[in-house]
Order: structure tokens, then sequence, then C-alpha cells
């Protein structure tokens, strides 16, 4: 096997806010992995609340070497001499690991999903996102959004009851709500999350900094709606922490490694009685399709970026009633644009 990559600029429709946070484009690492002719695609895209750096990324992809295996499908060998090279670079391994499902769905004539045993019927309705912005761009965005059934708003700022209202007045969507760490006071923000169950909101993610425990475990156990953790649980070593922390977790490619680990985070959260979510970056379909293979095992979908961005280099994926509807295609499941 033979590891290769390259860089891929992916640029945003709109300007994406998050508390604290402005994204216009994001750079990420398109992988290749090939073996006997037949290649697997992957995706690295680190997040903006990562220490590693895109260079950073680069380096470690460039200490792989993948020639010293003979049989892709030794998943687990495999990906463990990755992750035992450097600690972190979540980013860049879950690209690998991307890459490598996608090389062994199309060795064995099966589709990804196949492989975690998934059942593509079982698949919830994707959240689209709406960025904090103003009213007139959060209105737009709201009824561009005709093929989502569910919307995720994103709050943390100063503005956050009129972004939900400015929401209200044009649509009655079920909505999931994500404060990126952004409110510090724990009483307020749990009279927010009562406000927010009377406008039909489902779940509450990461409403507080990552590191206040004690705060979070407070509001799960007085919260009318389910609070989930990104920021605060990244790895399968972070889960047994969540419990009694939070009620779930959003379990990203980029944070755990990709879906081997991902798929691991799934079975323990169970055992411990957790939610689960799967969420996104800013990724193409290619991370996207690699999420949404495990989707089908979570309560709650987030995998909308592919349609947030202006320059997919492959089709988005195919969505009925909201759902992402997975490919019977081996592997992934990529298609390429017909004009590319």
């Amino acid at each position: 096997m033979k590891l290769t990559w390259y860089l891929k600029e992916l640029k945003r429709k709109y300007p994406f806010t998050i508390s604290g946070h402005t994204t216009i484009a994001d750079t990420v690492i398109m992988t290749e992995i090939e073996h006997e002719g037949i290649i697997g695609y992957g995706e690295a895209c680190p997040g903006y609340y990562f220490t590693e750096t895109l260079d950073d990324s680069i380096n470690f992809l460039s200490t792989v070497k993948l020639e010293q295996f003979k049989d892709p499908q030794d998943i687990e060998t495999i990906l463990s001499y990755v992750n035992s090279l450097h600690p972190g670079h979540t980013a860049a391994k879950a690209g690998v690991d991307i890459a490598l499902h996608d090389l062994v769905g199309k060795l064995t004539n099966r589709p990804c999903y196949e492989l975690f045993g998934s059942d593509p019927a079982m698949m919830p309705a994707t959240t689209l996102t709406i960025g904090i912005d103003t009213p007139d761009m959060i209105r737009k965005k709201v009824l561009e959004a005709t093929d989502f059934k569910l919307l995720k708003v994103k709050l943390g700022s100063d503005n956050d009851r009129q972004i939900i209202e400015t929401i209200r007045s044009v649509s009655q969507q079920p909505l999931t709500v994500d404060a990126n760490q952004g409110w510090t006071d724990r009483s307020q923000a749990l009279e927010m999350i009562h406000w927010l169950k009377e406008q039909n909101t489902i779940f509450v993610e990461q409403p507080m900094p990552k590191d206040q425990w004690d705060n979070h475990a407070w509001l799960t156990q007085h919260s009318p709606l389910p609070i989930v953790a990104d920021e605060a649980v990244q790895r399968l070593a972070d889960v047994d922490k969540a419990k009694g922390a939070y009620h779930g977790v959003n379990i990203k490619m980029v944070k755990c490694t990709g879906m081997h680990e991902g798929y691991k985070i799934i079975k323990r959260a169970r055992e411990l009685g957790l939610k689960l979510m799967v969420g996104c970056m800013g990724e193409s379909s290619v991370a996207i399709l690699g999420a949404a293979a495990i989707a089908p095992q979570c309560d709650w979908v987030d995998l909308d970026s592919t349609w947030l961005i202006s320059n997919n280099p492959y089709q988005d994926p195919v969505l009925k009633e909201g759902k992402i509807i997975l490919s019977n295609q081996p592997g992934l499941g990529l298609q390429q644009h017909s004009n590319k």
C-alpha cells in the first residue's frame, strides 16, 4: 500500500461564524491509499480548536509508511501503527482511516456501512447549520434550507435570543443548538435552555467551556433538554468522563481519528447509556460519507458541510426527506462531478 495526499481549499458559500470564530474557507488534505491498482480516498480537516496546524498534519502524514503492510483488511493493526506514530494529529489520522476503509470496501465489494453493521434504513435526519449572522442573512439561510427537516443553530453570542426569534419569524422547524462553549454562567445557561425548550429545541451542544465538568454535570442534572459534549469529548478515552457530566457525545471524524475509533465510541457510549450524535467540521463529501457510514447507529446527525461549501470536489450525498441516503456502491460511494 502507498499513501499520497494533496491540499484542497474548500470555500464556504457564506462566511461561517460560531462563538469566537469565523471561517471563510477550509484547507483540507485529500488522502489516497493505493493497493494493487485500487485507490481508497480520505480527507483530513484540521479543526479550529485543535493545536495541530495544517503543516503539522502534512508533516505527520509524511511519517506514515504503509508499504510495510500487505493486507489492507488488517485494519486494526494498520491503524494501531498509525496511531502509535505520534500523539494527537487526529485529523491526519482520520484521513488515513477513511481512505483505508474506502479501499477495503472496494477490495471486498462492500459499502463502508456494511463494514460496521450499520442499517441505512435507520439513518436519522441531518441538521443544516445556521451560523451567527445578521437577521437578514439568518432569514435568507433558513428560507434556503428547503431540503432539510431540522436546523442546527450556532449560539454563544450576545444576541442569542434574537437569533432564535429571527429564525422563528420564518420557520417553525425543530432546532438543535450549539453554543460552542460560549456560555459562562450556569444559572443563565439553564434559564436559556428552559426558554429554548419552549422554542422546540431538541438538545443543546457544548453550552459552557469544555474544562467545566462540574458545571456541565450540574446543567445535565437540571436541564429539561439533553446536553451533548463536543469539544470536551474527542476520543474514545474521553467517553467515560462524559457519564454524569453530559447526556450524550458528538463524534467527529477529525476528533476521534476516523471511522474505526468512531465505531468504538458508539459501542462504549451505548454501554454507558449515553446518547450519540455524529457531526462534522468543514469537510467535503469524502469525510461526510465516512461519518455517514456509522451515522445510522447514532441518535442525531449533523453532516451538512457539503451543502455549506461552494466547491465540493465530489457530488453531494443523496438527500431524501432530510436524510442522507447511503449508496450500495463499494467503499464510500463517492461520485465525481460529471464535469471533472
